[in-house]
């Protein structure tokens, strides 16, 4: 019976977990160093620039104009993205991920 309660209470605690994903759609991904000066018309913003300034890291632009920086993994995760690519601007992808505040735990990015 005990062995039941814990298998319960455990599914209970790790939906929470796997519910709290979210995606992203056809965001602008940019990286960290560029943004002030790409922010304005981010699809202008070439592959090349954001494969040279990777060292700051990578994050996406929310429709509603927040920057959402992305985590260490998923800085490689957007590298190989971008080196995997055959688009030279409009680096729009899709993100799967997990919000903590203002830095999102990169599960998936593929460019759109």
């Amino acid at each position: 019976m005990k062995s039941v309660m814990v298998l319960v209470l455990g599914a209970v605690v790790a939906f929470p977990l796997a519910a709290a994903a979210e995606t992203w759609k056809n965001v602008s991904v940019i990286d960290t160093s560029c943004l002030s000066k790409v922010k304005a018309d981010p699809d202008q913003h070439t592959k090349k620039c954001a494969i040279q300034c990777q060292k700051g890291g990578y994050g996406l632009l929310t429709p509603e104009g927040t920057y959402l920086k992305f985590d260490e993994d998923g800085n490689k995760k957007t590298v190989e993205a971008l080196n995997t690519t055959k688009k030279e601007d409009h680096l729009r992808a899709t993100v799967v991920g997990e919000r903590k505040g203002e830095t999102v735990t990169v599960k998936s990015i593929q460019i759109d």
